[in-house]
């Protein structure tokens, strides 16, 4: 599988490693000042490079017909738009704010709690996210997506980032840290009992081997997807 990264910091040198390791090829490093590259030389583009660039890296990738994956937050204001274009073309992209297949196995164990809870309002949710100081938006990407997923399956109707209990509202506490890689803590409180299911990273390893899975996956593929569909996880 021959590869163009875009974005090469920490999340694409891990990328660019567990990919090598795996038998495949970096044809190009793509930041915002490379030039005089041919993505028709590549089988799939990897995007893991900041909210600014991210839409125009995809779009990029889906009009020369390249399937893509994507891993950056912060940029899902054109994610409609992104899927608008793959339809368009009929590409094939693949969005996740977390690649690593604990993460997203942590996610359905958080829709199916939240189904759950839903019958128990005398329980408050609250979440807790912490990440490194190098961490460009709050709440994370993956704080969004647990948050999002009890919204849908539960009474509440929005999250909010560091405030108070409010009814119906989903408070999520952020923190960065300068040696933490992501810790994410999802919490319902009663008067009587807590309930608490928390994933901690321990190195960006699994981000990268299940982005590179995700891209070994999506090749050959027509549509958008996620890692619901790598993982064959039915919601």
């Amino acid at each position: 599988m021959k590869i163009a990264l875009f974005g090469y910091g920490k999340m694409g040198k891990v990328i660019e490693k567990i990919a090598k390791n795996r038998g495949h090829k970096i044809i190009y490093r793509i930041d915002e000042n490379s030039i005089n590259y041919d993505l028709k030389k590549v089988d799939v583009a990897i995007d893991f490079s900041t909210p600014k660039a991210a839409f125009s890296n995809i779009n990029m990738a889906l009009e020369n017909s390249i399937p893509i994956i994507s891993g950056t937050t912060g940029w899902l204001d054109n994610y409609n738009n992104a899927v608008k274009l793959c339809n368009e073309k009929n590409g094939a992209f693949l969005y996740a704010s977390n690649f690593s297949l604990g993460v997203n196995i942590f996610f359905e164990i958080n829709r199916q709690l939240a189904k759950i809870m839903s019958n128990h309002p005398e329980y408050v949710i609250k979440m807790k996210e912490i990440h490194h100081i190098e961490k460009i938006d709050a709440p994370s990407g993956t704080a969004i997506t647990l948050a999002e997923s009890i919204i849908k399956e539960t009474d509440y109707q929005k999250w909010s980032l560091n405030k108070d209990f409010k009814e119906n509202e989903i408070s999520i506490e952020v923190q960065r840290l300068s040696d933490k890689t992501g810790t994410h803590e999802v919490i319902y409180k009663s008067d009587i009992d807590e309930i608490k299911i928390k994933h901690a990273a321990v190195n960006r390893e699994g981000f990268g081997l299940g982005a590179v899975i995700a891209a070994e996956w999506l090749i050959g593929k027509k549509g958008v997807f996620s890692m619901k569909d790598v993982l064959n996880i039915n919601g």
